[in-house]
């Protein structure tokens, strides 16, 4: 048996599988206490359970998403080395940033040592101005680390309490402005991150469940529980990465739609082409900035059933911010829920606490308050078209997306809108209607993205940078350098030791080594040159077992705890 849990800024989902039938689920509040709200979830789906029965246990959380989306994440000072190359001014991030001489070159040589006086009066400056956190990257620390390191030791001298956050451990590939973006977001949402965990660890020991845990990455693959601390960042749309394959479960196979999960919080955006999740090329965007982090082609919209709703002169505006339950829940301010609730398109709240949340944005309008409901779901049904619209532009451009068109032999777009999340029963409809498109609300749909998480086939990857002048090579993941000893040694001696790799990986963790249709998810070669003759490579490769989801879901539920 497989669990499924997703924490959500408003509720915490859980679902318990066999095969492709869904055997329990569950939907409890998320609240401040973590850990209550897992161990809920799971007393509800594990009724007559034994814990040994379940073999594997798969998380996903909007968490993430949902601080990024709303811009809660912890303050962050940035102190960075960027070398010769782009001007100063092209460094432009919410945060104070500090610029440092020094610079390592692409071969990992020091050609600029660091100016240990800078790095003085900028930790100083950040204390300062209140910060206890700092992000340290360099333009080449994934080929020598060294300035980072150094970096490091002169704030831990200082400050050792300090939370800090070296590049070269977020991201190991090329590319300086997504390194620094994502080490970045990685050391503001990291504390929180480690909250999650540490709460669902403590509630799967308090339950005596020991099967492998695994948490969702935002291309739809998986990482053990064990180090993903150390890689927080690739879990960083892990919610909208769950809410993708859930869909994909709860649909027939090989079915093309948009993908719209209505949170509490935010809604994320998606799209499957002939049954499997387009993936971006790019690399996670948030805001204007681009990640390392890979990615499926998902966007998180920081509008959801929760989000605040006011009136503003003759205008009914919805906010990104959520202020807490909708007022039919309890809740202290009108929510687009208590709009739905109105209008009976929700079984959740209370009916009347819901139109007097809607009578609070009256004002002088002389409209009644089902009139007011129909106005607060316009305007989140608009928004979200808005951004669907938004989100074609940018599939069309992906190259995945292109040969799909190529093989349709016209120029055409998806015609289905899938809707999961809370709020979609209410939502959908009016989306699709205002697209043109057919509308779906799958079985399900309220716990798709704890669906998702469970169904998520179980990935490994390898990560391996070879230096055939040195003989040399390391397995990232394990902190092992060992010596390359077949020569000629290129490319393809690289994806073979990869593959080596992988299957110990796999036999440590206990899983399958499918070694089969493996993901070249990186892929980096630089030549050594010196007396303009090549002296040796640099290898960087990064490959993963199959992405992809364990079953479709189409059984009769059970024990139902939704």
């Amino acid at each position: 048996m497989n669990i499924g849990i997703d924490v959500g800024g408003t509720y915490t989902d859980a679902v318990l599988l066999e095969k492709d039938r869904v055997l329990a689920t569950a939907k409890v509040s998320t609240r401040e206490d973590l850990l209550s709200s897992v161990l809920e979830a799971l007393d509800t789906i594990m009724k007559g359970i034994p814990a040994e029965s379940v073999s594997r246990v798969a998380l996903s959380t909007t968490m993430i998403t949902n601080l990024i989306a709303e811009k809660k994440y912890d303050r962050v000072g940035l102190l960075i080395m960027p070398g010769p190359g782009l001007s100063h001014d092209s460094y432009r991030y919410p945060t104070d940033i500090h610029i440092v001489t020094g610079a390592i070159d692409y071969r990992g040589r020091e050609i600029t040592p660091i100016n240990l006086s800078q790095v003085d009066k900028a930790i100083d400056d950040l204390a300062a101005g209140g910060y206890r956190k700092v992000a340290i990257a360099g333009k080449f620390s994934c080929r020598n680390n060294s300035h980072e390191a150094t970096v490091e030791r002169q704030v831990k001298k200082k400050y050792p309490d300090w939370d800090v956050e070296l590049g070269h451990k977020v991201a190991g590939q090329l590319n300086f402005p997504r390194r620094l973006t994502s080490t970045y977001l990685s050391c503001a949402t990291k504390k929180k991150y480690q909250l999650f965990i540490d709460s669902v660890q403590e509630a799967l020991a308090w339950r005596n469940i020991k099967a492998q845990v695994f948490i969702l990455k935002a291309d739809g693959g998986t990482l053990p529980l064990s180090y993903s601390p150390d890689v927080a960042i690739e879990t960083i749309f892990s919610g909208p990465a769950a809410s993708t394959l859930g869909v994909q479960a709860l649909t027939p196979p090989g079915k093309t739609s948009v993908a719209v999960d209505i949170g509490g919080t935010t809604t994320d955006l998606s799209l499957i082409l002939g049954g499997q999740p387009l993936l971006s090329s790019k690399g996670a965007r948030i805001d204007d900035f681009l990640t390392h982090v890979r990615t499926l082609a998902v966007k998180s919209v920081p509008i959801g059933g929760d989000s605040v709703v006011e009136r503003v002169g003759r205008e009914i505006v919805v906010y990104s911010e959520r202020m807490g339950l909708p007022f039919c829940l309890g809740g202290p301010l009108p929510t687009p829920t208590d709009a739905l609730k109105t209008l009976g398109l929700t079984t959740l709240g209370d009916q009347q606490r819901a139109r007097q949340a809607m009578n609070m944005l009256r004002g002088s309008s002389p409209a009644s308050v089902e009139e007011i409901a129909s106005e607060v779901i316009l305007f989140v049904v608009e928004t979200i078209v808005k951004e669907i619209l938004g989100m074609f532009v940018q599939w069309e451009q992906e190259p995945t997306y292109r040969v799909w068109e190529v093989l349709q032999k016209k120029r055409v777009r998806p015609d289905t809108v899938v809707g999961v999340g809370g709020g979609a029963s209410g939502f959908i409809p009016r989306i699709a209607s205002r697209l043109g498109f057919f509308p779906v609300v799958p079985p399900y749909a309220s716990v798709a993205n704890a669906i998702g998480a469970a169904v998520a086939r179980p990935t490994l990857q390898v990560s391996i940078r070879a230096d055939t002048e040195q003989a040399t090579y390391t397995v990232l993941e394990e902190g092992y350098q060992g010596k390359l000893e077949k020569y000629p040694f290129g490319i393809d001696q690289v994806f073979e030791l990869a593959k080596e790799w992988l299957a110990r990986r796999a036999g440590k963790y206990g899983l399958e080594s499918n070694l089969d249709g493996l993901e070249t998810t990186r892929s980096e070669v630089f030549n050594m040159v010196r007396d303009w003759v090549t002296v040796g490579r640099l290898y960087d490769m990064t490959v993963q077992t199959p992405r992809g989801i364990l079953h479709h879901i189409g059984a009769e539920v059970g024990n139902n705890g939704n």
